[in-house]
């Protein structure tokens, strides 16, 4: 996998200044309020700063927590995890393996068949509709 470099003035170009306060600065979105939170369109999530394949919809699941959920990535290459002892409490950041933007954090608490649950950012993302020809 290529990985994306950018400085970041130029993050700041191509993103929209919520989006770069999530993907850049590690922000999050008010639960509930997400573009895609309720989503049930069958296609595939993407990066919004890179386009990398993030997360298909058949992994998606409604967890009430107020973020789109997902129990697992597209791919074991397509996201990374990173400890995040940020607001005093331990947790595990998910980033974009492709560009390192951060997406969200990942929990113990999702269903199987991984009992994860990734809560991501809306604004971290972009979705490719099936196309149903």
């Amino acid at each position: 996998m290529e990985h994306t470099k950018k400085s970041e003035q130029e993050w700041k170009e191509t993103l929209t200044p919520e989006q770069y306060k999530i993907l850049r600065q590690k922000g999050t979105e008010i639960p509930f309020t997400g573009k895609y939170y309720k989503n049930k369109d069958r296609g595939i999530y993407k990066c919004a700063a890179c386009g990398g394949e993030l997360f298909d919809s058949e992994t998606k699941y409604d967890s009430g927590s107020g973020w789109p959920s997902f129990h697992s990535p597209s791919s074991e290459d397509s996201v990374s995890l990173d400890k995040d002892t940020s607001l005093g409490m331990v947790r595990t950041e998910v980033k974009c393996s492709k560009c390192d933007s951060h997406l969200g954090h990942v929990f113990d608490d999702g269903p199987g068949p991984t009992n994860k649950r990734f809560c991501i950012n809306s604004a971290s993302l972009n979705f490719e509709k099936e196309n149903n020809n």
